[in-house]
Parts: C-alpha cells; sequence; structure tokens
C-alpha cells in the first residue's frame, strides 16, 4: 500500500464534494503569479455579502529544492504577519520538519508552532508544539494503513494544565472508486461518510454526524459533475432542507470563475437566500 493520509485528510475526497466549488455570501478574487527568480505570489480580496467585511491577504513562497526548504510568508489585512519554514526528506526519507510563527504589530501578540511529520509505507505520523507562555500544547497524530483500511488517532495534551484536550478516532476503508470513513471526537462527536466515484464524470457523497445527548441526526447528500473539460456542477442538500448549487467555468487556461447559491428549501419565497462568486487568475 502506497503512504496513507494524514489524520486530517481522512474522508478529504466527501469533504471535498461538500466543500469545493461552493463560497456563497462572498465575493472573492485570487491571483497567483510567479517569478523568473522562483518566488510564487498569491494575493485573495473577499467581501462579504451579509455583514459587508472585506478582507484580504498576500503571501509569498520560495523553494529551494537542492536544500529541500520552502520559506513561506503571509499577511492579512487583520494585520497578522506569519512566516513558516520547512524542511523536507534532507535529514531522512519522509521526515519533514517546519517552524511557523506569527506576529500581530498593533497588540504585539507572538505565537510559534514546531512541526514535526513522518510518513512511509503504511504509516503517516505527526507531531505539532504549539508554544505558548503558559505552557506548550502538544498535537500529535498517526494513521496506519494496510490494504485499503485505514486507522488513525488524533490528540491534543495542554501541558499547563496537564489536561488531554482532544481525543480522537478515525477507521476508513479505500478503493479505488469508493472511500468510507468514520470517526468519533471526544467520545461525544461521531460521524461518518460515504464517497463513490460512479464513473469519470460523476462524484457523489454521503455524510452522516450525531452529538451525544441530542436526538438530532445531522445528514447531507452531495454530488460534482464534470459537464465537460472546463466547466463542472455541484450540489447538496442537508436535513435542514438547504439546498447548495455551484458552478465552476474555466473560461480559458489560468481564468476560473465560480458562481454558487444557497436556497433555504423550508422558506423558499421568504428570500434570505445567499448567492456568491469567485474570481481567480493564476499566471
Amino acid at each position: 500500500m502506497a503512504v496513507p493520509p494524514a489524520y486530517s485528510d481522512l474522508g478529504k475526497s466527501a469533504k471535498d464534494i461538500f466543500n469545493k466549488g461552493y463560497g456563497y455570501g462572498i465575493l472573492k478574487l485570487d491571483v497567483k503569479t510567479k517569478s523568473q527568480s522562483g518566488v510564487e505570489f498569491a494575493t485573495s480580496g473577499s467581501n462579504n455579502t451579509d455583514t459587508g467585511k472585506s478582507g484580504g491577504h498576500l503571501e509569498t513562497k520560495y523553494k529551494m529544492s537542492e536544500l529541500g526548504l520552502t520559506f513561506n510568508q503571509k499577511w492579512n489585512t487583520d494585520n497578522t504577519l506569519t512566516t513558516e519554514i520547512t524542511m523536507e526528506d534532507q535529514l531522512a526519507k519522509g521526515l519533514k520538519l517546519g517552524l511557523d510563527t506569527s506576529f500581530v504589530p498593533n497588540t504585539g501578540k507572538k505565537s510559534a508552532k514546531l512541526k514535526t511529520g513522518y510518513k512511509r509505507d503504511f504509516i503517516n505520523v505527526g507531531c505539532d508544539l504549539d508554544f505558548d507562555m503558559a505552557g506548550p500544547t502538544v498535537h500529535a497524530a498517526a494513521v496506519l494503513g494496510y490494504e485499503g483500511w485505514l486507522a488513525g488517532y488524533q490528540l491534543a495534551f495542554d501541558t499547563a494544565k496537564s489536561q488531554l484536550t482532544q481525543n480522537n478516532f478515525a477507521l476508513g476503508y479505500k478503493a479505488g472508486d469508493f472511500q468510507l470513513h468514520t470517526n468519533v471526537n471526544d467520545g461525544t462527536e461521531f460521524a461518518g461518510s460515504i464517497y463513490q466515484k460512479v464513473n469519470s464524470n460523476m462524484e457523489t457523497a454521503v455524510h452522516l454526524a450525531w452529538t451525544a445527548g441530542s436526538n438530532n441526526t445531522r445528514f447531507g447528500i452531495g454530488a460534482k459533475y464534470q459537464l465537460d473539460k472546463d466547466a463542472s456542477l455541484t450540489t447538496k442538500v442537508n436535513n435542514a432542507c438547504l439546498v447548495g448549487v455551484g458552478y465552476t467555468q474555466t473560461l480559458r487556461p489560468g481564468v476560473k470563475l465560480t458562481l454558487s447559491a444557497l436556497i433555504d428549501g423550508k422558506n423558499v419565497n421568504g428570500g434570505g437566500h445567499k448567492v456568491g462568486m469567485g474570481f481567480e487568475l493564476e499566471a
């Protein structure tokens, strides 16, 4: 079996059906460019149509492939500066080390996180150390894979309080055109998803979730259909009768338009529906 995914990527195919191709309530513009020296620039701006709040960020990334190093810097309109340095496959094949820092000039707040990860056939493990003045928090996760079966565990431990703040389990199965994922978070949140690639143009997914102490089971059904090589249509509906629809069109190489809408099926004539538009430029 190939290298299993990281814990955060378990069930990703089903999550993408429900999350990608939608942006209702937001008008967004993304621009990506790359200089001749290899520096990548990404600029994004958005406006929330409900609150009227606008925001954006500027990101630069530079890779030194011969040394396995990647430098990433980001600034957003909340005036937060972040820097990330990663090194991969240098000390050992499959080993990734990273340092992530952030600084808010207005308040002087600083934070840092040391990241480590190791992956190879049948195993993918990671451990992050989130530094805090009161005491660091340890985040760790591991995923084992064998013949399509996947089992994962994720935890977070607050050293200042000597307390386990996150305790998650996951189990799944992955085949060529079918994926099954289940997880339990902190012993109270139960969820599961099924993903199927029906054919080369059609993908479907089902998601279920339940919280201990509640009689309400949340569920959703989603699908993505590739109309042609440049256009795709996505749709989803949940138990609250909220219907999401998205349409993505590649207008030309490097230019992509996304239109989406959220319709309240219980109150079709009452308004309150949301629409969104995204525009991506890449050169």
